[in-house]
């Protein structure tokens, strides 16, 4: 049983007319997501998404994504993003799932998922590195507390904690601090993330930083290709 992990999906095919084929090097991106997603995850694997999964403005929209990751083989670890609009609470998200049959989808959320008794996945959405509103602030920190709950849970397990998170704690010369603190003080030694496209991706922060191992796993980066974790 393998661990995988790609962000940024944003598929559109419940007609919200949000295609990504707009923007350079996005050609046929389901298609070509679909075809190396089928190459290399079994049905006994599990992948991460980390945020930004259906343009769906809500779950009623995004229920072709959902069914279109459903088919895919493997269990699927779901993570807001940013662009995830039809999230909603996780009593009403699962209750939408079951509703439709979408077994192989699960949400993390303020908690951890154990994998394969070796590892437990965690993390949240994150928030902008140069938060500087009061409002932005106060959500700032709402992330972080709830990617310290994610990060303990997963630690309660016994298991290495892997983090995934949408936003990037840090990105070229930026810092989120208090994002940072979180993962130097809970221990965290690989962390995932999204957000990341296009021309932007050459700024991205890949490699160990202070203890801690980044990469980028936006689909496009990734040329939409799963990433093997572990």
């Amino acid at each position: 049983m393998a661990l995988f992990g790609i962000a940024d999906t944003h598929l559109s095919l419940g007609g919200t007319n949000k295609s990504m084929t707009v923007f350079s090097g996005w050609d046929d991106y389901v298609e070509r997501l679909e075809q190396n997603w089928r190459s290399l995850v079994k049905p006994e694997d599990t992948v991460v998404i980390a945020g930004d999964i259906s343009w769906g403005m809500n779950l009623k929209q995004a229920k072709e994504d959902f069914a279109f990751l459903h088919q895919l083989p493997g269990r699927k670890l779901i993570l807001k993003g940013n662009h995830d609009y039809w999230w909603t609470t996780r009593r009403q998200m699962e209750r939408f799932f079951e509703e439709n049959g979408f077994d192989t989808l699960h949400i993390v959320h303020n908690d951890a998922v154990a994998v394969d008794d070796r590892y437990a996945v965690c993390g949240s959405r994150g928030w902008f590195f140069d938060a500087e509103e009061d409002a932005d602030k106060l959500v700032l920190l709402r992330e972080a507390g709830r990617l310290r709950t994610s990060i303990r849970a997963a630690k309660e397990t016994g298991l290495e904690p892997v983090l995934f998170i949408h936003y990037p704690p840090l990105y070229a010369d930026q810092v989120c601090p208090e994002i940072m603190d979180v993962l130097k003080e809970e221990g965290i030694t690989r962390c995932f993330y999204g957000h990341v496209h296009s021309k932007g991706i050459r700024l991205a922060v890949q490699g160990e930083v202070e203890g801690i191992r980044y990469q980028l796993i936006s689909a496009d980066a990734l040329q939409f290709c799963p990433i093997l974790i572990g």
